[in-house]
């Protein structure tokens, strides 16, 4: 008898998580619909080989739930940031795997790429940025899933 009640809880508990894994939906760009909080953290490597500069930030950023967003941001370079905040735009797209990219549009500067993957409840993302000369990664949080 003490071998099947443990038994019979192990039956349940794994049939429980088949059906939540089988009821989970795919992702998609409405996925992240709403307004993340970020932080990030990583190198640039300068082209003339020089020594590599630390940088560090916050981003909040609006989804649309359509593939478009705005941001504003903080970054610092070896501790220097500057006063403000800078606003920037772009895209991003949700693969059914919750996997996704983005093109983040900053004035006066070099368009970033990411790539991220995205939680199944949408309220996280891991990101990293893959342009050449960046060593760039962070995490972002839904801070608001109303639309602006």
């Amino acid at each position: 008898m003490k071998f099947r009640i443990p038994l019979f809880l192990l039956t349940l508990a794994l049939s429980a998580s088949s059906t939540v894994a089988a009821n989970a939906s795919p992702c998609s760009d409405w996925t992240i619909r709403g307004t993340y909080a970020s932080t990030l953290h990583g190198l640039i490597f300068p082209p003339d080989g020089s020594a590599p500069l630390t940088l560090s930030g916050v981003v909040l950023t609006t989804n649309d739930g359509k593939g478009n967003f705005t941001q504003l941001d903080a970054v610092g370079v070896n501790g220097n940031v500057t006063p403000g905040w800078r606003p920037g735009s772009g895209t991003y797209s949700v693969n059914p795997d919750c996997t996704g990219t983005s093109t983040i549009v900053i004035p006066g500067s070099p368009d970033v790429h990411t790539q991220f993957i995205v939680s199944q409840s949408g309220n996280t993302t891991h990101f990293v940025v893959t342009d050449p000369g960046l060593a760039t990664a962070g995490e972002s949080e839904r801070v608001n899933t109303s639309k602006k």
